[in-house]
């Protein structure tokens, strides 16, 4: 009996054992069917999640197709008045900027020892049409008695310079040649940070140099000293040194997305912070050189400021965004459009304004005359209000002037009224002089001397006018205040 049972077993020991075999063969011989993983699938690495790098790019395809249309550019300086000064005039910026050493515009000297001028550059530009038209910076061609282009198949031309735009720093120049290859553009718009800048042009004289890197930034302002009020530009750590000025800064695609125009240094060499015109801007610029010889620009007359967290929550915004209005040109459009002081610029025909300085950049761009959509956040409501651009008269500030902003922390002011002859002195429709500043007040930044014009976008007359004003404002109060011809909005916390 005891065999018998043991015989049994064993029968059904290999019975089982010829199925788990059987199974073992069907999932090896239909990898996947089965829900026993294989080897292959055991050692296959995992899914790389959503967004991770998971390889290098090859640049050289789109160098090849693109760096035909990249040139070398050349300058003969004019002669200087003053000897000894060959080494200024490069566009580093003026010298008693204290920003000047640290915004560059890269056009390189040419090797050699100082020597009395002229002297001679070098910088970089790119084919935008196969008739010959190339752009490049302002800094380079500006000062040139002669502008010589060379192409990457060792030809020369000399240049016409067709216009020059020094409050962008874009520039065209004409060479005498057809059947060009040209770049094709891009659209900055759709840029993000962390995406792939190639760069090529001409650093230190080494024509064709490619570097890459990525978008490190996008819509920055430079206040450098130099005419940069209406451009933001491309922020990039693509290396770009003396010589790349004017050269392009393509995308992956290879379209060109800007021209390198200045850097961020120390030293006058790089240190990984670039800076590039946004082509969209540039080829604005370019269409109305070619078509005028020069640049017109708009204005609505408002000088705006930029809207930090307390300016925020004292005019009912959820986030700090947009351009405030501390002033209004009593003759400009914006007035007759009914803009005021207080009132916060949120859009300009549908394009979002996140900071005070991008107004400026895209009311410029605007033809005079043009009617411009702007959304508004006025008495704590969005709408909208439509301004007619008039043409910018050569005073940088009137487009949209960045006023800047003080920030500080109850209210601990001493105040008198001013006298009609006191206001005309002072030039002022305020009714309110600061005397004396303590607390809160003098924490935000206001002086004796600033005259007290509104509160929360409220015009305030009297003492009890600004008492009023203040109780009904809770925690946040933002204090419009003249000072000697700028107005400008303070936030004081009253806790």
């Amino acid at each position: 009996m005891g065999n018998i049972r043991t015989w049994s077993l064993a029968v059904i020991a290999g019975i089982f054992v010829m199925v788990v075999a059987h199974q073992r063969s069907n999932a090896d011989a239909r990898p996947g069917q089965s829900g026993a993983p294989t080897v292959a699938a055991a050692l296959a690495p995992a899914t790389a999640p959503a967004g991770r790098v998971t390889g290098l790019p090859d640049f050289s395809g789109l160098v090849a197709e693109a760096g035909g249309s990249v040139v070398n550019v050349s300058v003969t300086e004019k002669a200087q008045k003053i000897p000894g000064l060959s080494g200024q005039g490069q566009g580093q910026g003026d010298g008693d900027d204290p920003l000047s050493q640290f915004f560059r515009r890269f056009q390189t000297p040419t090797p050699g020892p100082d020597r009395a001028p002229p002297s001679k550059g070098v910088g970089s530009g790119f084919i935008v049409s196969s008739d010959g038209y190339v752009l490049t910076n302002a800094h380079v061609v500006s000062d040139a008695s002669e502008v010589v282009v060379t192409l990457t198949d060792r030809r020369e031309f000399t240049a016409k310079v067709v216009g020059i735009d020094k409050a962008s720093d874009v520039a065209l120049i004409k060479i005498a040649a057809t059947g060009l290859p040209t770049v094709r553009f891009g659209d900055p718009a759709k840029l993000r940070p962390g995406q792939w800048a190639i760069a090529i042009g001409s650093p230190f004289g080494f024509e064709n140099s490619v570097t890459a890197g990525v978008i490190s930034g996008l819509g920055r302002p430079l206040i450098d000293g130099s005419n940069t009020n209406y451009v933001t530009f491309i922020q990039t750590d693509a290396a770009v040194n003396p010589g790349n000025s004017g050269g392009p800064l393509f995308n992956i695609d290879g379209e060109v997305i800007g021209i390198n125009s200045q850097i961020y240094s120390r030293t006058g060499g790089y240190m990984g912070v670039s800076f590039a015109i946004p082509i969209d801007f540039a080829l604005n610029v370019k269409d109305q050189l070619q078509k005028n010889g020069k640049v017109l620009r708009s204005r609505i007359g408002v000088s705006v400021q930029d809207i930090k967290q307390q300016l925020a929550l004292s005019f009912g915004l959820t986030t700090p965004h947009g351009a405030l209005i501390s002033s209004v040109d009593p003759t400009g459009p914006g007035e007759k459009a009914g803009l005021k002081a207080g009132d916060v610029i949120t859009s300009v025909n549908g394009r979002n304004i996140d900071h005070s300085w991008d107004l400026p950049a895209i009311v410029s761009q605007l033809p005079p005359g043009s009617q411009a959509r702007l959304g508004i956040w006025h008495d704590r409501k969005a709408t909208e209000v439509t301004v007619k651009t008039v043409l910018l008269e050569d005073s940088p500030g009137q487009v949209a002037r960045n006023s800047g902003e003080d920030s500080g922390g109850k209210l601990g002011l001493v105040l008198r009224s001013l006298q009609p002859n006191e206001q005309q002195e002072l030039h002022t429709k305020g009714r309110l002089l600061i005397e004396d500043v303590t607390g809160p007040a003098l924490a935000a930044g206001l002086q004796p001397g600033d005259v007290v014009l509104g509160v929360n976008g409220v015009r305030v007359a009297t003492v009890a006018d600004l008492k009023r004003e203040v109780a009904r404002a809770g925690h946040n109060v933002a204090l419009l205040v003249q000072r000697e011809d700028a107005q400008i909005y303070y936030p004081v916390d009253v806790g």
